[in-house]
Parts: structure tokens; sequence; C-alpha cells
């Protein structure tokens, strides 16, 4: 703290906000998203564009600090805030400028999904993104992009067509296919490991404005059939659907009876990327499987399927996460993630489990950083509590429900670690990709200045 106190004039030109421990914004600008991360930086830096950035880097260079880069702060292990050093808050940086012509959209790095949601659809347009709508557009594309529209066509970082970038030791570049292409390589798929990223440019898709999508929900006692029907099912669907197999107990939202609120179900949550009425063919097989406890699988607005997970995931509940992907659904991993989803005992603890392939697995293994292009589905448990009441309990159940799966796995994805320790990065990647990105980090952040993320040492 002194280090920071005694450097604080090297911010002079600083046009953002600047705020330190004991002013009045201070607690409230120190959280972020995940409601069991309680770190106190020793300085804030809300940043107001390009300048602010290389001004606050310059500084935690010369403190030797640790730096924190905020966009959305939807980190699950809480990597966007640290303790005594650093945190760039990107927050401010806002801008959202589309092109509906050549559909592309530009999105600074404080922009959440919903807001860049809501700009390309009054076009009717749209880029993949994820799946809850206060997400950071930043550390969501760095290091993949799963979503909704990810199985027709592919993850955010498949629909990236330049980003500004500055780097650990200040410079601003830009990186493309046609300009610092390896950088381009490494920040798609790589995090936050490279450089502070301030804008994205993307491609865009139409999309909606209305789509078929929603749950359809039955007991949890269905599971292992529901599953086996399902993994059938899958086989032969369109891209135009991605599909989330989701275990929980009802919550108590307008949207459920009263009746059925609190029951343990597993459901099925759908996007359909094409016209509606294929989408009512499509999921039709689904909907037959067994009369459904619930079915709210309709044609409804993109932005409202978009924010479908927003009421499970909302900012300041205590979460814990371990995820990994596997090949298939196996008859072993059904077997678990029936007996998994039955052992929840909590009512807002869940996991889904995402249906991977079709454009994902389209584009070369080696032609972005993103590992685990050839999976088959992604396994997230999810343990969320409204405070510490209760909190180690629902994370037993998630360290439980990992060691039941832990042999099936055959990777993970990055964004969904947690803080696992070197070797599950390594996992993630794969070590042809693994080392590829180690040698980029030598170039561009040799000092390992940026190593808040799910690090890659350069050495």
């Amino acid at each position: 703290m002194s280090t920071i106190t005694t450097e604080m004039q090297a911010l002079e030109d600083f046009r953002g906000e600047l705020v330190r421990p004991g002013e009045p914004a201070y607690d409230e600008l120190r959280k972020v998203w995940n409601g069991s991360v309680d770190r106190r930086p020793g300085l804030i830096a809300r940043c107001t564009g390009v300048a602010d950035v290389r001004s606050a880097l310059a500084f935690a260079r010369r403190t030797g600090g640790p730096v924190a880069v905020r966009g959305g702060g939807h980190s699950f292990p809480g990597h966007s805030t640290c303790d005594d050093g650093i945190v760039l808050d990107l927050s401010l940086l806002k801008g959202i400028r589309v092109d509906p012509v050549r559909r592309t959209a530009r999105a600074q790095a404080g922009v959440l999904l919903g807001e860049l949601d809501r700009e390309t659809q009054a076009f009717g347009l749209a880029t993949p993104s994820g799946i809850v709508t206060h997400t950071g557009v930043a550390g969501l594309t760095l290091g993949g992009g799963i979503g909704w529209l990810m199985r027709k066509y592919g993850l955010s970082i498949d629909n990236l067509l330049s980003v500004d970038v500055v780097t650990a030791d200040g410079e601003l570049v830009t990186a493309s296919e046609d300009e610092n292409a390896d950088l381009f390589w490494g920040i798609r798929g790589g995090g936050g490991n490279f450089g502070v990223v301030t804008e994205f440019e993307f491609r865009l898709h139409p999309v909606g404005p209305i789509v078929y999508g929603g749950p359809i929900m039955w007991p949890m006692t269905e599971s292992p059939r529901l599953l086996r029907f399902y993994r059938d099912w899958i086989t032969d669907v369109p891209d135009e659907l991605t599909t989330a197999v989701i275990h929980r107990w009802l919550p108590a939202l307008p949207t459920i009876p009263p009746e059925l609120q609190g029951r343990p179900v597993v459901l099925v949550l759908a996007c359909y990327a094409g016209p509606v009425e294929d989408g009512e063919r499509v999921v039709a097989p689904l909907k037959a499987f067994a009369p459904p406890l619930l079915d709210l699988c309709a044609p409804k607005p993109f932005v409202a399927l978009q924010g479908m997970f927003d009421p499970s995931f909302p900012p300041g509940r205590w979460y814990y996460m371990r995820s990994c992907d596997v090949a298939e659904l196996t008859d072993d991993v059904i077997d678990v993630a029936a007996e998994r989803g039955l052992a929840i005992d909590g009512p807002l603890t869940s996991y889904p489990i995402f249906h991977l392939g079709g454009a994902i697995a389209r584009v070369p293994e080696d032609a972005t950083a993103f590992g685990g292009r050839s999976h088959g589905h992604t396994v997230n448990f999810v343990a969320s509590t409204l405070g510490p009441d209760g909190f180690d309990h629902q994370r037993d159940w998630v360290h439980d429900s990992w060691r039941a799966i832990e042999p099936h796995q055959v990777g993970a994805y990055v964004n969904f670690l947690t803080d696992e320790g070197p070797d599950r990065i390594r996992t993630a990647y794969g070590p042809t990709t693994y080392e590829r990105l180690q040698s980029l980090k030598r170039t561009y952040d040799p000092t390992n200045l940026l190593h808040l993320n799910q690090n890659i040492p350069p050495v």
C-alpha cells in the first residue's frame, strides 16, 4: 500500500476516476459478481479510454504490485480484483457501434452481453455470446465464448474480426488475421495473458428478433431416461439448435407456477437459430419424450431467451464451480449425471450440460488458441448460496460431483476454470497450444505483469 501511495504522482495524467481505500465509493466499486470473493485493492483505476489504460499499466509496472483487469467482473475465481494492487476497471468503456450493412459491430471492453445484444438486435443481427446478459463481453470473448448461437455460428472468437490491445509495455496495437496475426491467434482463447483489450470488432449474423426456444421440464427422477433419449436425439439435430440439459430445483419466478417452485427437475433449454416453424418441428420429438411438468419452449424475443439464466446468477450471491468437457454422453457419464442431480440439496445449486459440436468443431484445432473443438459436451457443477450460510456444504457437493465425473473428462473450457493450478490450464489448451501460448507470452508480457487470469507463465 505504501508503494502505491508514494507513486500516485505517476497517475497525474489519468483522466478517469481513481478510488482508494476509505473513500465513499470504494466498498461498492471493489465488489465483483461472485459474492464469495472479498478483496481489497490498493487502487481502483476507472479508465475512460486507451490513454487511461496505458497510464494505469505504466503505474502498475512502476509499483510492481499485482494488476487485475475488470470488464464485467464476472470471473468465478475473482481474477478481476486483487488485494493491495491495482484494478484496471474498464466498466466505463461502453461504446458500441453497429454497421448493419457490413454486418459488423465494435464494442468497447466495458460492454456487457445484454448491452451488445440490445444494439445489434435493433437490426435483427447478433454475434455469438454467452448465456448471462450481465457477463462482460471482454472476458467471455477472450476465453472462447460459448452460448446459444455457437453450434450455428461458432464461438465468440470465431466471429472476432479484430481487437485493439494495450500490451503490457503500454503499446497500443491492432490484431487481426492481417495485422499482428500471432497475437490475434493467442487472443482468441488465451484470455487476458497478452494485454488489455480495449475494443472488439465482431461479425454479425441474422438472428431473430423472434426465435424458438426456452426450457422444457420433467421431474428429476426422469433424468436417466431423458439423458439417454437426449443423447440419441441430438445426433440428428441441425446446427441451428443449441441445447443444454440442466439439473436443479425450480426457482420462485413469475413464470413458474407456485406448486412447482422448489421441485427438483431436469430440463432441456433450447435455442433454435433459424425460422420459428423449423424450430418447432425439430424440438417436437423432445416434447413428445414424456409429458413435461412445464413447457416454456415457444417463440420469444432473442433478447428474452438470452436473459433466461439471469435470475439464477445475480450479482452478490456466493458461487463456486468445477467444470470439464466430456467426449460424449456414454452410459457411465449419464449414470454420474443423474446421480449427481438427485444429490442436489440446495435451492440455488445447479449444473448444466452444454451440447457442443456443429460450427465449433468445423474450425481447425490450431486456428485459434481455444482447446477442445472436438469435444461433445461441457459439464458445469455450480454451487450457489445467498451468502456464507451453507456455502461450504454446497461446495462439497461440487467436489463430490467433480470426483465422480473426472475419470470421463477429456479437457476443459478455460472460462469455466477456477483456481485449479497450472496442470488444469495446460489440460484446457493441450500441450502444443500451451507451448505456443508460452512463446507468445514471452514476446508480449515477458515479466508476467498480467498474471491474474488463467495464467500462462512465459517460462
